[in-house]
């Protein structure tokens, strides 16, 4: 069995930063933390749970809570990609997750329970402007996506600025009659798409008529449908859609063709997000890419700095990058 006195002696390392670098600590550098983990990759090292538990008095184990109004969790592709960005960073430390179920959201149950098994922090997806309640009590170290709080802290993309390149695109391409399927307004992420949308028609002086803003709802395909039947039945149609969520833009996409249109032939699209879906419906979807990966990985640092005692750098904007693909076009 593979021991810490191995991963010394591999890593040319000493017991105390071997030490050191397992249990995350700040003062250990860059070179020492490469060639600690090389090591306890190359020797297949797992610590014992129970010893690991009474020398550091940690749990070694990091509560995962769904706040999200579809009620999908994981299943959702882009909550799925951020949480294994995370996962994936914090296994280099040899944390495990413990997943909440969905169905006790923010609730003082859902605290009560993460505190009853002794979690040393709590990552929250996707919040709707709660914070844990009981979080005041005794506060567990949290971090959340999606929501721009200085207190624990937050993760989450430039959502304005991407919504902002996606008009600035297709005013590139000729649009000027352009709609805008909002992501629901009680979100963090759909407030800001429609901030930097709205911000980005008045930079380049274009009309926005109040039936070109359709709230899509929680970002789901049905939203999408719906919003855009609202759109195909106004008398002066727009030329092209910013749509604040793939899985909307999908739904929307449906609903032109079934009423005999073309994308992009009569109606561009973009969505937000780039799920993996995205680059193989027909047509290929042109979108707003979050980098989800990412995403989880900050979170991942920010709370086990959080975990540690370092509470700096408490929020992380995640830059975004238009995908061009086929659902637009020049007019």
């Amino acid at each position: 069995m593979t021991t810490i006195y191995d991963i010394a002696k591999r890593s040319g390392y000493s017991i105390t930063t071997v030490s050191k670098v397992l249990n995350n600590y700040k003062n250990v550098s860059e070179k020492a933390k490469r060639a600690v983990l090389e090591a306890v990759e190359e020797l297949g090292y797992t610590p014992n749970s129970s010893a690991r538990t009474l020398a550091t008095n940690k749990s070694w184990m990091i509560g995962v809570v769904f706040a999200e109004h579809l009620g999908v969790g994981i299943a959702h592709p882009f909550f799925s990609e951020v949480i294994e960005g995370f996962k994936k960073h914090v296994e280099l430390y040899n944390y495990d997750l413990l997943f909440v179920s969905r169905h006790m959201g923010m609730q003082r149950e859902t605290y009560k329970h993460l505190k009853h098994r002794g979690v040393d922090g709590v990552i929250v997806v996707q919040s709707f402007g709660d914070d844990f309640i009981g979080q005041e009590e005794s506060p567990i170290p949290a971090v959340y996506i999606d929501l721009p709080l200085e207190t624990p802290g937050s993760v989450y993309s430039d959502n304005r600025h991407g919504a902002q390149l996606a008009v600035d695109y297709l005013v590139e391409l000729g649009h000027r009659k352009i709609a805008h399927i909002m992501g629901e307004q009680t979100s963090f992420a759909g407030i800001e798409r429609a901030k930097g949308f709205k911000k980005a028609m008045a930079n380049h002086g274009l009309d926005l008529p109040e039936h070109y803003l359709v709230n899509g709802g929680f970002f789901s395909y049905e939203g999408g449908r719906e919003a855009m039947i609202r759109l195909l039945a106004l008398q002066d149609r727009p030329t092209a859609v910013v749509v604040a969520g793939d899985n909307m833009a999908l739904g929307a996409m449906k609903v032109i063709k079934e009423a005999g249109l073309s994308v992009p032939g009569d109606i561009s699209l973009i969505g937000f997000d780039d799920i993996a879906i995205a680059k193989h419906v027909d047509p290929p979807l042109t979108t707003i890419r979050q980098d989800k990966e990412l995403i989880g990985r900050q979170a991942a640092i920010m709370l086990l700095n959080q975990i540690n005692g370092d509470d700096s750098g408490m929020t992380k904007v995640v830059p975004v990058q238009l995908i061009k693909r086929e659902s637009c076009r020049p007019i």
